[in-house]
């Protein structure tokens, strides 16, 4: 299978080039690509790649049993395995599926003192375990966090280089509407990517084969191995109560209001049996929170209601694979991302705010007079976003542009599926540019 170029690819470029560099940690969910990217990069620097899978060789997770020096480590890899080999400066040594084995990240300050090899660990699930991790390797170690494609490894995967980006940024800075056949291509493009989501294993078949054959099986097989992974590595009746919480995040995106109701999971759900079950779920990078503001206004960390939040995937192409039949139907054959009360919309812009690095917010007044769907910050600003899964009017938009006691915003944002434009203090912007949003913010502050 073709190696699909990814977004972590320059940055081990960099982790490479650094003289100081230390042990590297890759997280993520299970399979949007770390495993591949990390080989494809050794394979591209490395004389030796030395890689030990915990999963696959539960033997090696006796290779501490001598202590943490790293020439007593390498003695006992070497005894299970003689054909491993290792040569200071030239060896990468990659700890894999480490979930099954967070004793190995203790050794990291021993590899990180001796200097003599290189160290990435991966693995999926790191949140449930990672404040154990985060405790006995502070300070020795580079974290990274591995999210599925976003749309711009989408146009990579589909033979565009970062010219196309280059173009679209250059239209969204001058607000420069789009051809018609440039988005025509653009949105046909999109609407395929919301269709597939970003799992590697999903685009490269769509790629392969130039069609959706197989595709679908992909996606629901993945979500198959969410709910193997929550019943093998939850306790107990969380098992249960976590595989319930998956299962009703499509559902509860459908309905108007879009609040994630725990009442609605299970008959007689309580919050204090259910909330450590969407953490479990967060942490093992399946979900994502998106935080009700207390008022908008900065700053946004520690202006939010813990207890009230919507959920997304975090992948759309997960949500789309366990959307009813019809929906399906609707979705595929009539190319309508409006589906589910405009939960897809929603869903594929929470998704690549996140993946730009973006916390999530929203915003509900308590009397529903006035719901904006994300906010984003600028310099010293606010900004509100508006998902539109049709076109029509934006007065909370306007409201909160116009109103004197929303002091920290000026301008807002319109995503949907018209083009470019700017009124009344209103961005408009085609929802295939959702992923250029942080560097069209960079560049409006420093030109502003």
């Amino acid at each position: 299978m073709t190696y699909l170029r990814r977004r972590i690819d320059a940055y081990l470029e960099e982790w490479f080039k650094d003289e100081d560099k230390k042990p590297l940690i890759i997280k993520g969910a299970r399979q949007i690509g770390k495993t591949k990217s990390i080989r494809e990069f050794a394979q591209n620097h490395y004389e030796i790649v030395v890689e030990i899978n915990f999963v696959e060789s539960p033997q090696y997770k006796t290779i501490l049993e001598n202590g943490y020096n790293t020439d007593e480590i390498i003695k006992n890899i070497t005894r299970i395995n003689p054909d491993f080999t290792f040569a200071p400066e030239k060896t990468l040594v990659f700890f894999d599926e480490i979930q099954s084995y967070p004793d190995i990240v203790t050794s990291l300050k021993f590899f990180s003192e001796d200097g003599r090899y290189d160290i990435i660990c991966s693995g999926s699930l790191l949140g449930i375990n990672y404040k154990q991790i985060e405790s006995i390797s502070v300070g020795y170690k580079t974290d990274y966090e591995m999210y599925s494609m976003d749309f711009e490894e989408f146009l990579w995967a589909r033979g565009y280089d970062d010219s196309l980006k280059n173009d679209l940024l250059d239209h969204l800075i001058s607000i420069k509407p789009f051809g018609e056949s440039l988005k025509n291509t653009m949105d046909s493009l999109f609407v395929d990517y919301v269709i597939l989501g970003g799992m590697p294993e999903v685009v490269a078949k769509y790629f392969e084969t130039k069609s959706f054959s197989g595709t679908h099986k992909i996606q629901t097989d993945i979500i198959s191995a969410y709910k193997e992974d929550i019943r093998k590595y939850a306790e107990g009746a969380d098992q249960t109560r976590i595989t319930r919480v998956f299962d009703a995040v499509p559902v509860q995106l459908a309905k108007e209001n879009k609040k994630f109701q725990i009442s609605k999971v299970a008959s007689g759900a309580r919050f204090h049996e259910y909330g450590g079950c969407i953490d479990w779920l967060q942490d093992a990078g399946i979900v994502k929170k998106c935080y009700c503001l207390n008022f908008p206004e900065l700053p946004l960390k520690g202006n939010y209601d813990d207890t009230k939040y919507k959920l997304y995937f975090s992948d759309t192409g997960l949500l789309t694979a366990m959307l009813d039949d019809e929906s399906q139907e609707d979705l595929r054959a009539n190319k309508n991302l409006g589906v589910y009360k405009g939960a897809l919309y929603e869903s594929i812009v929470g998704e690549a705010l996140y993946k730009q690095g973006y916390s999530l917010f929203y915003y509900k007044r308590e009397d529903g007079t006035l719901e904006e769907d994300f906010f984003i910050r600028g310099k010293d600003y606010l900004i509100p976003l508006e998902v539109k899964a049709r076109s029509g009017q934006s007065q909370s938009l306007r409201n909160l542009i116009t109103k004197e006691k929303y002091a920290d915003i000026k301008w807002g944002m319109k995503l949907s599926m018209n083009n470019i434009g700017f009124e009344n203090n209103i961005y408009t912007f085609p929802y295939f540019c959702t992923f250029l949003l942080k560097e069209w913010v960079h560049q409006h502050d420093i030109t502003s």
